[in-house]
């Protein structure tokens, strides 16, 4: 087995392949771990949560805690922010010496017999997994350097910007703009559609909105951007016939399948016209013995969407019988504060599709624990169907929703209903009982509300 690719979908697959008994080999042409390790998930988080550990601090007083200078060391945050990077990525690298996987440094590309080309040097290989992720498009006939990020580049910064204009309103935009607007930057963030996080249920989008135009950042809404000027030292940009200047602009609005070197075409890899691979239900591409996991094909680009394809693909190179994901039931996260967690349909898709909706929604403080520990925004919505108690869809905005979300997706795999969720005794005092209140709402017997 051959992986192409060290990100979550890749070593993961690597590992996988590896404990099915297959000698495997991991290409990487730049760093182990791949861009989710290196460049983007990991350092945005770790940048976040500076962010967060500020907001906690500046509202120590409310706890009666004194803390009386409190100032952001940027230099600070970038020297955890790398610390955390080389812990994870030095973690794979062990993960794959631990299961005796080569790692090849170098790009590669596909050849028509089925192997794998490296720097002119052709591996044999039975089955090739492509995990090469994603890649950054810049718009408005921008080049992507100097004052006009991607989004690796915005979560990278040596220095804390002090205006910051971002471009796209989706989960990773969204995310730079709380980070840096929590940590000091005055931050524009434009969205071309009506609301912010266009993926999320409309009634979540806008109660996370609320919460993150007070952390020192503009939104603006079905923005039209007319103009964009970079400098050595600054950015003008010009939308709304309003000009501003700011230090960068970050453009959050939009990735493309990284396929370029791979010469698909050459050795009859079909590709959709957006460029995602051709796969079936088990990741197979049209070539035989060749698969393609996480951003590469359809589905959200999600790094935990690419490990889980990265079990399948290995598992039925391997001969093991597998079952396709369940798209519907892969959770999105954006770690804003407060944090948004979704899947499955919106209350607006499921009325659409036609099903019988019940809706059980209950805001955060309606059980003890976020009065506790100070954070009683949010709100939790579970989408069902009445005939069955089905879990269509489930929507959290609030403090942990990223870990709150987990537990109606289970619920939902394991073809449980709101009803089982809301007879399944929580701990107390917990965030988790807000989800056992939703389900009770929607069941019809709402205790805290």
């Amino acid at each position: 087995m051959v992986v192409v690719g060290s990100g979550p979908g890749g070593y993961v697959a690597a590992i996988r392949s590896a404990q099915l008994g297959m000698k495997t080999a991991v290409v990487e042409k730049d760093a182990v771990g791949g861009r989710c390790l290196n460049y983007a998930c990991i350092p945005a988080k770790a940048v976040l949560r500076a962010a967060d550990v500020l907001s906690e601090v500046q509202d120590a007083a409310s706890f009666g805690v004194t803390v009386k200078s409190i100032e952001v060391d940027f230099p600070g945050v970038t020297k955890h922010r790398d610390k955390v990077i080389k812990t994870l990525t030095g973690g794979v690298g062990g993960l794959l010496k631990k299961n005796k996987i080569d790692v090849i440094e170098g790009e590669a590309s596909l050849t028509k017999d089925g192997n794998v080309s490296v720097g002119g040097k052709e591996i044999e290989a039975k089955n090739v997994i492509l995990a090469t992720g994603s890649v950054a498009k810049p718009i408005l006939g921008l080049e992507f350097g100097d004052r006009i990020l991607d989004t690796q580049a915005a979560w990278l910064l040596s220095d804390l910007p002090k205006r910051l204009c971002v471009i796209g309103a989706g989960a990773s935009g969204t995310e730079i703009a709380s980070a840096y607007g929590r940590l000091g930057t005055e931050v524009l963030l434009l969205e071309a559609l009506p609301q912010i996080l266009p993926l999320e249920d409309e009634e979540i989008a806008k109660a996370a909105a609320k919460e993150i135009g007070k952390q020192g950042i503009k939104i603006v809404t079905g923005a039209k951007v007319e103009s964009v000027e970079a400098s050595g030292k600054e950015v003008s940009l010009t939308y709304g016939g309003e000009t501003e200047k700011f230090d960068y602009l970050a453009i959050a609005a939009g990735r493309g399948a990284d396929t370029d070197a791979l010469g698909l075409a050459d050795v009859g890899v079909e590709t959709e016209e957006n460029g995602l691979v051709k796969v079936d239900g088990a990741l197979r591409t049209s070539k035989k013995g060749v698969w393609a996991i996480g951003d590469l094909t359809v589905g959200p680009a999600l790094a935990h969407k690419a490990s889980d394809e990265g079990v399948i693909a290995a598992e039925d190179a391997a001969g093991q019988d597998t079952h396709p994901i369940d798209l519907d039931a892969v959770a999105g996260v954006t770690f804003c504060h407060p944090q948004v967690a979704s899947f499955g349909m919106t209350e607006k898709e499921a009325k659409e599709a036609g099903h019988d909706v019940v809706v059980g929604k209950v805001p955060m403080a309606s059980v003890g624990a976020p009065t506790v520990y100070g954070d009683r925004g949010g709100m939790i919505k579970i989408i069902g169907d009445k005939k069955y108690g089905e879990i269509l869809g489930a929507h959290i905005v609030g403090a942990k929703a990223a870990e709150l979300i987990t537990e109606l997706v289970v619920a939902r795999e394991l073809e449980g209903g709101y009803t089982e969720v809301a007879r399944t005794v929580h701990a107390h005092p917990t965030f988790s009982e807000a989800v056992m209140e939703a389900a009770r709402a929607a069941d019809g017997w709402l205790i805290h509300g």
